[in-house]
Formats: structure tokens, C-alpha cells, sequence
């Protein structure tokens, strides 16, 4: 019996990713009323662009400029070991002081959570936000810790062997999302 190729298509394209980027400065602004508290910190690799990208976005809307870190979360991951036997590898940039802010965390894909309590984790030891908010592109479900984001684009059940490939320009000369299932 032959295995089934598994069906690949494209959940979003570049205009459907701007839109998506678009509705978290509408609802980030309709919640927090400014940017004053603000701080945007990605996850690496992705989660950091599109921190940046937003952050472009508000200013030209006329919100102050926010500050934007970058999160390195391989220190603080439960399979650590695993990944580094020998080393060590931290390339956390976080230029402002986290302490009572308002730090919308983010990330391209959202699956089991792990990733995001290493990073709530990692900031916990930086500092003591006012409050965390997890924003992600892709909500694939799948979870295994009790973590949900407070700003999704899109949300989309896959099995466990179901892959989701963020793709942007920065890092890969394209914006789009591939899901394999």
C-alpha cells in the first residue's frame, strides 16, 4: 500500500499577511488606547520581522515609536539538551527595560506552546512586564500546555504530522504561508 503525498497549498499570500498585520494594530490600539506602554519583542526568527513590520505600521498611523527586541528562546527550551550538547547559543536583544511594560510577544506559528513559555519564561528573567500578549500569525492548534495567543491571523487545524512554513521576504524573499497536511 502506497503512503498519500500530502496535499501542499498556500493558506496565505503577502496582501492576506499585511491585512492580518493591519487588524493587530486596530485591536492592539482598541485595547490598550496608545502606544505609551508599549514594547514589541519577536521570537527568532520570524516572530522578530513581523514585530518590525508592525511596529512600521503604527508609526505611520501616528503612534510613538515602540521599542522592538528580539528573543532567542533556545536557552530556556525543555529539550535544551538535546540541541545543544556542547554549547551555547543566546541571541537575545532586548535594548530597553521591560519592567512595566506592556510586551506584545510574537511569533509566525503557534502549535504546541512550548516555545511561547520558554520565551515567558526567558522575560520573566529580564524583567516584570505589566502584562504579556502573544501575537502569532498562524494558530495550527495542537497544544500541549495551556497557552492561547490574544492576536491570531488565522487559525487552522492540522495533524500532528501537518506542516506550516511561514515565508517572509526578509528571511526568504517571499511572504506567504505553505501548509502541508
Amino acid at each position: 500500500m502506497t503512503k498519500a503525498k500530502p496535499k501542499k497549498f498556500r493558506l496565505l499570500n503577502a496582501s492576506q499577511i499585511r491585512k492580518n498585520l493591519e487588524r493587530f494594530r486596530k485591536e492592539i490600539l482598541r485595547q490598550h488606547g496608545s502606544s505609551e506602554q508599549l514594547a514589541f519583542i519577536g521570537i527568532r526568527t520570524r516572530g522578530l520581522y513581523l514585530a518590525k513590520r508592525l511596529c512600521e505600521m503604527m508609526k505611520k498611523h501616528g503612534s510613538k515609536e515602540i521599542p522592538v527586541g528580539e528573543m532567542d528562546i533556545t536557552l530556556y527550551r525543555d529539550d535544551l539538551n538535546a540541541l545543544l550538547p556542547g554549547g551555547t547559543v543566546d541571541r537575545t536583544r532586548i535594548p530597553f527595560d521591560i519592567t512595566n511594560k506592556i510586551i506584545i510577544l510574537f511569533d509566525d506559528v503557534l502549535n504546541t506552546g512550548r516555545t511561547v513559555r520558554a520565551a515567558v519564561d526567558h522575560l520573566i528573567d529580564l524583567g516584570r512586564p505589566r502584562m504579556i500578549h502573544l501575537a502569532v500569525l498562524i494558530d495550527r492548534g495542537g497544544r500541549e500546555l495551556p497557552i492561547a495567543a490574544n492576536f491570531v491571523g488565522k487559525m487552522i487545524n492540522l495533524p500532528e504530522h501537518g506542516k506550516v512554513r511561514v515565508r517572509l521576504k526578509e528571511v526568504d524573499k517571499v511572504d506567504d504561508v505553505i501548509v502541508e497536511a
